[in-house]
């Protein structure tokens, strides 16, 4: 089975994903690490030298290009389902969690997080959940795609598996 975790940047989707796959057995991908493989720099370096709208090209064809083991938990970017048809793939090549949070509790993770996030870079306090909150407006009608729509505050792997209906029980 295929799991691709989707949510806003901080949500868990890596952390959760990789407790995720443990738990199952399932293999892991993160969909940025592949990206940053492909090429050859980071995301960060990666916008500053092509842009989004080149990063976001680039995540499509990693996205629906990649040859996935059977039994897989891929972590995608927090814009990779808003953008051409990766929504629509995903759910119909697997199962799709969206990891939700609130703006003011995404924001706290992200101003306690040690990664470099090119899109909040110079963004603190107020101003990280105003942005955070009108990202989430343009991205939640995609993210509301999802079969399954959890809330990623205390989340634990069990309790995902039992929500993606993967037979396992809390």
């Amino acid at each position: 089975m295929k799991v691709f975790l989707i949510g806003f940047m901080g949500s868990g989707k890596t952390t959760i994903g990789k407790k995720l796959a443990n738990y199952l057995k399932y293999e892991f991908i993160d969909l940025d690490k592949f990206i940053e493989a492909k090429a050859g720099m980071s995301i960060t370096d990666y916008f500053a030298a092509h842009g989004e709208a080149e990063f976001r090209k680039m995540e499509r064809i990693v996205l629906q290009n990649t040859h996935y083991p059977e039994n897989v938990i891929v972590a995608t970017g927090g814009g990779a389902p808003t953008y051409d048809d990766n929504m629509e793939w995903m759910n119909e090549n697997g199962k799709v969690a969206y990891l939700s949070l609130s703006p003011k509790a995404l924001a706290s993770r992200l101003e306690n997080s040690t990664t470099d996030r090119p899109l909040i870079r110079n963004l603190k306090g107020e101003a990280l959940v105003e942005f955070i909150a009108a990202k989430l407006a343009e991205r939640e009608p995609f993210y509301n795609q999802s079969k399954c729509v959890i809330s990623a505050s205390d989340l634990t792997a069990e309790r995902l598996a039992f929500y993606l209906n993967l037979g396992y029980e809390v």
